[in-house]
């Protein structure tokens, strides 16, 4: 059986982490992207896990997503890619040029919501905190679970008389960084959405996506 890749997950999907609300959520512009991107990206059956705009190459959006199941193929970010464009050029989020870029999670990815905690237990993360815990901001250790409405982790920055085992409220948490596997990232040329011309790059495998659906040129990204 052919999967429509614009319905990733179709027979498979699950209702309840596909509608799961992220624990973090972005302020300003960003906001206003993640707004209109949100419910495109859950109509296609995926989740949307982060919002980053930043000064690179004039002005560049990063939309990272996933399947529910925490999986992304190259495919699902070039349908993601065609599918948000055209919203977006309608929806007109912010008022210049700009390059999309649309990413898995990739390593070292977010933790943004309770299932996130649970699926990498056991895994080293780094935490920053948006209120502190005794008296602490940053934490880095290994997740030890999920307990009620907090995360247990095991530090592995412990100063002297400090206890290696705390429990951190989810509501209070501002960013987490974690370990997966795999990256894959699609990017539309900076001004795309002004100039209607957009060309999209895969810039792990090395696969150029035209406009029309062609694939152009393959390469090879050097070892670093």
């Amino acid at each position: 059986m052919t999967l429509d890749m614009t319905d990733p997950t179709a027979g498979s999907v699950d209702t309840d982490l596909l509608a799961e609300p992220r624990l973090v959520v972005e302020p300003g512009v960003a906001a206003r992207v993640s707004a209109v991107a949100g419910p495109v990206l859950q109509g296609m059956g995926y989740r949307l896990v982060r919002i980053k705009i930043s000064s690179e190459a004039g002005c560049t959006v990063q939309i990272m997503a996933e399947r529910p199941d925490g999986t992304m193929l190259i495919e699902d970010c070039e349908a993601i890619s065609r599918a948000l464009s055209p919203v977006l050029d309608v929806a007109d989020p912010i008022e210049r040029a700009y390059r999309l870029e649309v990413s898995s999670p990739g390593i070292d990815r977010p933790l943004v919501r309770r299932s996130d905690f649970e699926r990498y237990a056991n895994h080293l993360v780094k935490i920053e905190m948006a209120v502190a815990h005794q008296g602490r901001k940053r934490f880095r250790g290994t997740l030890a679970g999920v307990e009620g409405d907090a995360v247990r982790l095991h530090r592995d920055d412990t100063g002297a008389d400090e206890d290696a085992d705390v429990l951190l409220v989810m509501e209070d948490i501002a960013l987490v960084f974690g370990g997966h596997n795999g990256d894959v990232l699609v990017t539309e040329e900076a001004g795309c959405f002004k100039s209607k011309t957009c060309v999209f790059v895969n810039f792990v495998l090395g696969v150029d996506f035209q406009p029309d659906g062609d694939v152009g040129a393959l390469w090879t990204k050097p070892d670093v």
